[in-house]
C-alpha cells in the first residue's frame, strides 16, 4: 500500500522558482504544466515586479507529451526576451518535459548570444525538493553564467544561507548577516533581495571566500565555486541567534578572514554588553515565569531546528526534548547534523529525528512528558497539537500562516532579542 505523508513541509524542486524570484530582476521561465506555478507560490511576499502569476510558462499539455514541447519552449523563451524586462532568465523544468525527454540544454544554447543571459536548471519534482532545487539554480548561475577571474577583491565575502521564501525570515536574516560581516571590516556580497541582483552575481568569482551559514543547503554550491574559481569557503552550520552563537560566529569568520583578534574581541564585548543590558532588565520575567516548562521541541528545517535549539539551551537555559527536522535532509549530511546537536553548553545533548510525516511527529509530541506547559516552535500545522498539549506555540517555520514577516529576522544579537520577545509575548498570554 502506498505511503501517505501528512503535512509535508517542502515542495517539489521546481519550487526553486522562488530562488530565482528572490534575485532582483531575474525571472523564471517554466517548462511545465500550467498549474505548477500556482501550486508552488503559496509563500507570502511573492508579489512584486515579477510575481508567479506572470511567470512565463509553456503550459505543456497532452499533445506535447506525445510530440514533445521543445518548439513551445523555444518560442516561450524567445517571446519572454521580447516582452519581459529582466536581467536574467532562468528556465526551470517540471516533471512532464523531463519524462518526455525534451532537450532543454540544447534549446537554451540557442540563446547564448541573446542580449540578456538565459540559463537553465533541471528541477522536476521526482528529482528532489525545493531545498535541492535552490542549490541547482545557484549551480546553474555558477556553471552557465560566471567565469573565473584572476582578480580577487580583498575582504569581499559571498554570503549564502537558507532558501528564500521557504524561510520567511530569509531577507531579514541575510541583511543581518551582512551587517555582522561588515562590522568585522569585511565587504559582504549577497545576490538575493533589494538592490543585489545581477551586479552582485558578477562579483561572486572575485570574493576572498564564500561564507555558508547553513547545516547542509548550499554546501555543494560552495564546493563547486571552490573548484571553478579557486574560492575557499567557511562552512558555519549554525544560524547564529543570540549572544553565545553570534559571538562564536564573529570569532570564526574574523579568524578565517585574518581580522585582527583585538578588533574582533572589542566588537564582541560591545555587542554583548548591549545584548545583556536587555536580558538583565527582564531577568525577573525569565526566572520567575513558571507557567512555561523548561523543555521545548522545534519542528522545522535543519537550519532553524539547530539554530533555535542552540539559542534556547545556550542563552536561555532551557532543556531540549526531541527535535524534529522536516526538510528531508539528504542522508549523507545527517550524521554531521546529529553531531551539531551534541555540541551544546552544560554537556547537554539534544535528540533529533529526521522525518517528513507530520502525523507521526505530532503523535510523538502528544505523548511526550514536558513536565509542564511545553514550548513548541514550528509550522502553522503544529497549532493543533499545541492546543492539545496546552503548549506555548510560536510559528517560526513554513507554513507561516498566522503572522506577517516582512523584514524581521532572528539572526544575531538583535535577532535573539526579537525571538525572546516573540516567545514571551506568547507566554505572557497565560497571565491574562
Amino acid at each position: 500500500m502506498a505511503k501517505i505523508l501528512d503535512k509535508q513541509r517542502y515542495k517539489c524542486a521546481m519550487g526553486a522558482m522562488s530562488t530565482v524570484q528572490a534575485i532582483e530582476r531575474a525571472i523564471p521561465v517554466l517548462h511545465s504544466g500550467a498549474g505548477c506555478a500556482q501550486k508552488l507560490s503559496n509563500s507570502s511576499g511573492s508579489s512584486g515586479y515579477f510575481s508567479p502569476n506572470i511567470f512565463p510558462c509553456t503550459s505543456i499539455n497532452e499533445q506535447d507529451v506525445v510530440f514533445g514541447g521543445e518548439k513551445k519552449l523555444h518560442s516561450t523563451i524567445e517571446n519572454s526576451l521580447k516582452v519581459i524586462d529582466a536581467d536574467l532568465y532562468v528556465v526551470l523544468t517540471g516533471c512532464t518535459p523531463e519524462i518526455v525527454g525534451d532537450n532543454v540544454e540544447e534549446i537554451v544554447a540557442d540563446f547564448k548570444d541573446a542580449k540578456k543571459p538565459v540559463i537553465f536548471a533541471s528541477t522536476p519534482g521526482f528529482k528532489g525538493n525545493n531545498y535541492q532545487g535552490h542549490e541547482w539554480v545557484v549551480d546553474a548561475i555558477v556553471e552557465q553564467y560566471l567565469s573565473p577571474k584572476e582578480k580577487k577583491t580583498p575582504g569581499l565575502v559571498n554570503i549564502w544561507a537558507d532558501v528564500p521564501y521557504q524561510d520567511e525570515f530569509w531577507l531579514g536574516n541575510l541583511r543581518e548577516l551582512e551587517k555582522l560581516v561588515a562590522e568585522l571590516g569585511l565587504i559582504p556580497n549577497t545576490i538575493f533581495g533589494y538592490k543585489r541582483g545581477i551586479e552582485n552575481i558578477k562579483k561572486i568569482p572575485e570574493a576572498q571566500f564564500n561564507l555558508l551559514v547553513s547545516p547542509w543547503v548550499g554546501l555543494e554550491n560552495v564546493k563547486r565555486m571552490q573548484a571553478k574559481f579557486g574560492t575557499p569557503y567557511l562552512h558555519y552550520p549554525t544560524l547564529p541567534i543570540g549572544a553565545f552563537e553570534t559571538s562564536k560566529f564573529l570569532r570564526a569568520v574574523g579568524s578565517f578572514a585574518g581580522v585582527d583578534q583585538g578588533k574582533i574581541e572589542n566588537l564582541i564585548s560591545e555587542k554583548e554588553a548591549y545584548y545583556y543590558y536587555y536580558i538583565e532588565r527582564f531577568a525577573d520575567l525569565f526566572l520567575e515565569t513558571r507557567v512555561m516548562s523548561k523543555k521545548f521541541s522545534i519542528v522545522a528545517d535543519a537550519q532553524y531546528v539547530l539554530g533555535i535549539t542552540k539559542f534556547l539551551v545556550n542563552d536561555m537555559g532551557l532543556f531540549p526534548a526531541k527535535q524534529y527536522i522536516v526538510d528531508d535532509t539528504p542522508k549523507q549530511y545527517r550524521n554531521d547534523i546529529e553531531g551539531y546537536f551534541k555540541d551544546l553548553n552544560y554537556n547537554i545533548e539534544a535528540a533529533v529525528e529526521f522525518g517528513v510525516d507530520g502525523y507521526k511527529i505530532q503523535q510523538e509530541i502528544e505523548n511526550t512528558d514536558y513536565h509542564g506547559y511545553p514550548l513548541l516552535l514550528g509550522g502553522y500545522w503544529e497549532k493543533d497539537i499545541a492546543a492539545k498539549t496546552n503548549a506555548h506555540f510560536l510559528n517560526v517555520s513554513w507554513p507561516v500562516n498566522e503572522r506577517l514577516v516582512m523584514n524581521s529576522y532572528y539572526v544575531g544579537y538583535d535577532g535573539g532579542l526579537k525571538l525572546i520577545e516573540d516567545i514571551y509575548s506568547v507566554v505572557k498570554t497565560r497571565f491574562n
